[in-house]
């Protein structure tokens, strides 16, 4: 049987396995700073395969010195890092397999057909907060890694899996990887592309602009200046950078998409009484940067556009926009779509589903741009599930597409980092029971010291991993939901039915 024989097959027997560990990631909500039940569980998931593993909680002190620094906090506690490396037997090219475990705040649970966190799985899809983003495209990687590993395949390029925080929140968990020293070859991270392959990726920062006026009582608002009458000005004056900026943009990447790097205006404040002049409007938004683009050049643009206001209004001479850039913000990067593992990928791609690839530019950032740029490791992005579903109510992931995934990327893993001809391993491979299923409680303490050699040093570590099993809360939690909301359903089928 051929490796691509092989492969197929131990995914396809080990599905439930993998739908199991999908279920018991998405039942835990691990928004930011509540990561750590996750990272365990990821964790001791690379134990089982025997990877070397670097459990570590990023040193916010050191990091917010950084230059590309972002988070709304400085403390990390609770919220580890995890890296599991598969050791290369040398001379092959090494990987990083990235993947963010931090998911963005359910909303309105009124508008989810069940608990958000349930892990139900509906007609072949997996339902729950982080199914598609990005815990099923966690899950393949998983899956590829253990199928290699459990094969005994021996390749001889490293594999380093990681598991970050904080890409929800601007990179830092990515960040902390690059600071302690983990770079490779090569890069590639699972987010929900819809199996697209995306060399390019937007990055992007947010802005405040505070616009001035004068105030003044309403009965005699002609003595005043009406600060939000000057703010509609400045958003139509932004959104024609918008159009300038977009205009310049002809790579075929970007042809499917009306506005490859988008300038959205999200929050407007101002005045303070219906019957006075407000003085003060502040606009907060996000710009889009382009894949070649620096944060650094998309801001001077900005700002020199905005210098522009005084030509169209003598007003802005006098109280010129204040223009201040805040917040979460994510390094664009481009990879040569002519780069070879964007055509390894495309081509086990089209051999695993008989389609032709598609390559495309990301709508949005993610920590490609940091791997890619201060890392220098080229990144590309690829992986199961929807865009459309992340951050959305009622969020899920064709299971089918994990599993597709983690064929393409197990396949991908051999070809990039080279597989030795020899005999295989015996005796080193995970068997079929050691993926966690969805409610199988995890050894309450594992402890292991790892010497991992990254960037030419050795780092110690010592983790006790302590992990609850929360399936039983969490059926409780769904079955309450459901009680809930059975009245409200029957009503609409009672409607429908009128």
């Amino acid at each position: 049987m051929d490796l691509k024989a092989q492969i197929h097959e131990w995914i396809q027997q080990h599905r439930e396995e993998g739908v199991g560990l999908l279920q018991s990631l998405v039942r835990i909500a691990s928004t930011q700073g509540n990561e750590q039940e996750a990272q365990l569980l990821i964790a001791g998931k690379l134990f089982e395969m025997k990877l070397d593993v670097d459990l570590w909680e990023p040193d916010g002190a050191l990091l917010e010195k950084h230059p590309y620094f972002y988070s709304p906090r400085t403390s990390f506690s609770g919220s580890p890092n995890v890296v599991g490396i598969l050791r290369g037997s040398g001379g092959g090219r090494s990987i990083i397999l990235n993947g963010h475990m931090d998911v963005v705040p359910e909303g309105d649970r009124s508008q989810w057909r069940s608990q958000p966190y349930s892990g139900e799985v509906v007609d072949g899809k997996l339902y729950g907060r982080g199914a598609s983003d990005m815990k099923g495209g966690n899950v393949s990687l998983l899956l590829a890694i253990q199928a290699i590993r459990s094969l005994g395949i021996t390749l001889q390029g490293d594999v380093i899996f990681q598991s970050v925080i904080e890409e929800e929140s601007g990179g830092a968990g990515t960040l902390a990887m690059i600071v302690k020293g983990y770079k490779a070859d090569a890069a590639l991270i699972p987010e929900p592309t819809n199996m697209r392959i995306f060399p390019k990726q937007q990055g992007s920062m947010w802005f405040r602009i505070v616009v001035k006026g004068r105030a003044a009582h309403g009965g005699t608002r002609y003595e005043g200046v009406s600060a939000i009458e000057k703010s509609m000005l400045v958003v139509a004056h932004v959104l024609e950078l918008e159009q300038v900026r977009n205009a310049r943009i002809h790579d075929p990447l970007f042809a499917d998409n009306p506005i490859p790097i988008p300038i959205n205006i999200g929050t407007i404040s101002g005045g303070n009484w219906p019957s006075s002049v407000p003085d003060t409007v502040i606009l907060e938004g996000r710009m889009g940067v382009a894949p070649e683009e620096s944060l650094e050049q998309a801001k001077e643009q900005m700002a020199t556009w905005l210098e522009l206001l005084e030509e169209k209004d003598e007003w802005f001479r006098a109280a010129p926009p204040e223009l201040e850039w805040f917040g979460a913000r994510w390094v664009p990067g481009s990879v040569d779509p002519a780069h070879e593992l964007v055509r390894i990928v495309a081509e086990q791609y089209t051999s695993v589903t008989n389609q032709p690839a598609v390559l495309e530019a990301s709508p949005w950032g993610t920590d490609g741009g940091l791997l890619t740029v201060l890392a220098e490791t080229p990144c590309i992005v690829f992986g199961p599930g929807l865009t459309q579903m992340a951050h959305y109510p009622n969020e899920h992931i064709e299971l089918d597409a994990v599993f597709e995934a983690a064929e393409i990327i197990a396949l991908t893993m051999a070809e990039w980092c080279g597989v030795e001809e020899e005999a295989a391993r015996d005796g080193e491979g995970v068997g079929a029971g050691d993926v966690i299923g969805r409610n199988e409680e995890v050894e309450s303490v594992v402890e292991v010291d790892v010497g991992a050699e990254v960037a030419g040093t050795v780092v110690e570590v010592n983790v006790v991993a302590e992990v609850a099993e929360v399936g039983a809360e969490n059926a409780e939690t769904e079955a309450e939901f459901k009680a809930e909301k059975e009245p409200e359903q029957k009503k609409e089928q009672e409607h429908q039915q009128q």
